[in-house]
């Protein structure tokens, strides 16, 4: 078994779809719309198989969680660019041009190299190695 595709509710498809591809190499299918629910989604696909969908419809609220905080539930997930020093200046390109980084590169306890940094709309990414 392996994870298909996680999914995110969005604001901006256009401005999310846009990050994932500049920075993670990500490729979109075509947009999907329901105009009968006002659904529309992308499927953003990576290299290893994985897929990403950002998801927007009228009327889903914002979450209530500080996301500088941690809360039970999904709190992030890792994109692996393949070595230490990707990491190093995957972190900096995202920092210069105005992304935040809330978790410096470093490596963990557990053995991982990685830093923390936030989408567009505030969704935690762990890059790893």
């Amino acid at each position: 078994m392996r994870i298909d595709h996680v999914a995110i509710w969005v604001l901006d498809l256009e401005s999310m779809r846009t990050f994932y591809e500049t920075y993670f190499g990500a490729t979109s299918n075509d947009m999907y719309r329901n105009a009968r629910t006002g659904f529309s989604s992308y499927f953003l696909s990576f290299d290893s198989g994985v897929r990403l969908e950002l998801m927007q419809r009228p009327g889903i609220p914002y979450s209530q969680n500080d996301p500088f905080q941690q809360a039970l539930g999904l709190i992030h997930f890792a994109i692996s660019v393949g070595s230490e020093a990707a990491v190093d200046a995957l972190t900096e390109r995202l920092r210069a041009d105005g992304y935040a980084v809330v978790g410096e590169p470093r490596r963990t306890g557990d053995g991982y190299y990685e830093s923390v940094v936030f989408d567009p709309e505030q969704n935690r990414i762990e890059i790893t190695v």
